[in-house]
């Protein structure tokens, strides 16, 4: 159990703990893994092929929104190899030496998981080619006339890159990887049966229809779903409810402005941008940014997939479009061609 630091503020301590939370209700078992069961397979066949050859697997890109699953599947992969999975993030190794270390300390077998592999320093890409490639890893000490270049032989190991923008990554990159696999949104039926075994471990109980009204708002992704569990289990606790009712789950998603669909103010208010101030479009991501006082980039990885997914918006040629369904979610008259 983690310990909180005697001299941590209440809001560290907070943090903490939901860290912790958030650790324990994650899938620590294959089997309890729900969902995305194409990649399941795929990478069981893997895994069982490795294991057979007592070698070390093919490097893993896994790449979709966040929140699917990505670090938990590496993690649990390595479980199932019996090897330590060691975990950084793009931004994280900022110099040559930062994955050098890393590689260097690696035992037979080992993983290494890298979050955000869309933002990995040029710089360590090139000394990523090799050890993917080859297991060799060069360094160059020292500058100018008096540079020294020495090669390290690195022992088998695989590499997890998790992402959320494949797009961003570079094409020798990407070519490195053995197996590429896209993780999609769950099906409500996954959500709810994830939502079943988060309740278990917290000791909460839930009617049929609360799970299902939390499942309908959990944007079809688990950590979305554990995150409102979390959330209804703090009202049901303050209110002395017992029980998780359908009336719990709606006074919850009236606090956190969550509709019964998932969508939040953000996600309504870009909405009606689109149809109020763009006449429901097209419309450019840099006006929509402006207008939202929200990056590009924010709409383009956070907002849109979501809403697409849904089918309220559409990207078009000329840009983004409203559909039918987002007037009618929003009650918005519609535009005559959309009658």
């Amino acid at each position: 159990m983690v310990q909180p630091h005697p001299l941590q503020t209440p809001a560290e301590k907070a943090s903490l703990e939901e860290t912790v939370l958030e650790l324990t209700l994650r899938p620590t078992q294959w089997d309890d893994y729900v969902g995305q069961d194409k990649v399941k397979q795929n990478l069981r066949l893997i895994i069982d092929a490795a294991r057979g050859r007592t070698e070390a697997p093919d490097h893993l890109l896994f790449y979709g929104q966040a929140g699917l699953g990505k670090t938990t599947l590496a993690y649990l992969i390595g479980k199932e190899l019996g090897v330590t999975v060691h975990s950084t993030s793009g931004p994280a190794l900022e110099r040559a030496g930062d994955i050098a270390a890393l590689l260097s300390n690696l035992e037979p077998h080992d993983i290494l998981f890298v979050d955000e592999a869309h933002r990995l320093n040029k710089v360590v890409e090139e000394i990523l080619y090799p050890a993917m490639e080859s297991r060799r890893l060069h360094l160059i000490v020292g500058k100018g006339p008096s540079a020294r270049t020495f090669s390290l032989d690195l022992p088998p190991f695989t590499i997890i890159a998790a992402t959320t923008r494949a797009n961003l990554l570079s094409a020798p990159l990407r070519s490195r990887f053995g197996a590429t696999f896209r993780l999609d949104y769950y099906r409500t039926e996954d959500i709810q049966k994830i939502l079943e075994r988060s309740a278990r471990i917290l000791g909460v109980t839930m009617t049929e229809r609360a799970l299902n009204l939390l499942a309908g708002a959990s944007r079809f992704t688990p950590r979305v779903a554990n995150r409102l569990l979390k959330r209804t289990r703090d009202y049901a606790q303050v209110h002395h409810h017992t029980t998780i009712d359908e009336e719990v789950v709606k006074r919850t998603l009236e606090l956190l402005d969550v509709d019964p669909l998932g969508l939040e103010r953000a996600d309504r208010e870009l909405i009606r941008i689109i149809i109020e101030k763009f006449n429901g479009g097209p419309v450019g991501v840099r006006a929509l940014g402006a207008a939202l006082n929200e990056e590009p980039g924010t709409i383009e990885d956070v907002y849109e997939p979501f809403l697409m997914q849904l089918g309220f918006i559409e990207r078009t040629p000329s840009g983004r479009v409203a559909t039918r369904h987002a007037y009618k979610h929003l009650s918005l008259p519609l535009k005559p061609q959309l009658l």
